[in-house]
């Protein structure tokens, strides 16, 4: 499991129920926007639901080579051609998801997860990120 050092504290079901960070992360993260995350406007949210299958990993643009939690994370500028583009995300723990990311910084990325029914905004330190693939 990860250790909350490297998910967002202030998003639902990754850790923590405050906003902003802890332990000294605040300017590690980007702070959700006032009211709540973004939502409307901007083209920012995604139009509609992620592609209905699930991509093969071995497809994936790999971190590490496979081998279990380590010093690797995510390259910026391999992970920005999939700004505001569906994402599939596979991280260090085991969990895979479809993702539409808004941003992304030296150590993390941010953006929308999907749920199965709706989009939630999310955040997750890319060292814990594994492999991804954009469409």
């Amino acid at each position: 499991m990860l250790s909350q050092d490297r998910m967002f504290p202030f998003f639902p079901g990754f850790g923590g129920g405050g906003q902003g960070g802890q332990g000294g992360q605040g300017s590690q993260f980007p702070s959700p926007p006032p009211g709540g995350p973004p939502g409307g406007g901007g083209g920012m949210t995604p139009s509609g639901p992620p592609p209905s299958f699930i991509p093969q990993q071995s497809q994936a643009y790999q971190i590490g080579g496979g081998g279990g939690p380590g010093v690797y994370a995510v390259d910026p500028g391999a992970v920005r051609p999939c700004l505001y583009q569906y994402v599939y995300i596979w991280l260090d723990n085991g969990t895979s998801f479809w993702a539409w990311l808004t941003f992304v910084g030296r150590r993390s990325v941010a953006g929308f997860r999907w749920t199965g029914r709706r989009w939630m905004y999310f955040g997750v330190d890319t060292r814990s990120i594994n492999a991804f693939i954009c469409y």
